[in-house]
């Protein structure tokens, strides 16, 4: 089932298919099934970039250069060539350091740092494993809807390929893209 707007590039024809009112009702059922998915879809996208952002907050992980931070006076370690801090993690303990922060207040800094981190990442994991079943879930009612629509359609002389490639937003208002004959 297509759900743009766009009209199939067929012959223009005196006689529009009727829809019936079954398959007016499937297509509406259909239509709010695809703007359900959509929604999903944003859910999904929003949860990945959760994701990205908390990994860069880590710098691919504690750089082995940025743990000997937390027991050496080795500051440059954790700067890079550039100049700029390679991770949240690495500017927290340099921040710490140049404030003169004993051993036990760095790991403390550090761990709440990776904590938060940690949190970010597993919230947005458990985000992206729920809408991702939810879709699946989803995709089945499609499939079946779907399925329906294509029979009451083919019923009332759709050909399959017509009933397949309807607009389900054209088909909830009754109009049809094309001649059943």
């Amino acid at each position: 089932m297509r759900t743009t707007d766009v009209k199939p590039t067929a012959a223009p024809c005196a006689h529009r298919a009727t829809v019936p009112a079954q398959a007016r009702e499937l297509a509406g059922r259909l239509a709010a099934l695809f703007k359900r998915d959509s929604q999903i879809t944003k859910r999904l996208n929003d949860a990945q970039s959760r994701l990205q952002s908390a990994n860069l907050r880590l710098w691919s992980g504690l750089h082995p250069d940025a743990l000997a931070l937390l027991y050496d006076d080795t500051q440059p370690a954790g700067i890079a060539a550039n100049g700029q801090i390679r991770s949240e993690v690495d500017a927290v303990m340099i921040d710490h350091l140049r404030n003169g922060a004993d051993e036990q207040q760095l790991e403390t800094a550090v761990l709440a740092v990776v904590q938060e981190i940690h949190w970010t990442i597993h919230h947005a994991f458990l985000d992206h494993q729920t809408a991702s079943e939810e879709r699946r879930q989803l995709a089945v009612d499609v499939g079946e809807l779907a399925q329906q629509l294509t029979a009451a359609l083919s019923a009332a002389g759709w050909t399959e390929h017509q009933s397949r490639n309807a607009n389900v937003h054209d088909l909830t208002e009754g109009s049809g893209d094309h001649d059943p004959r």
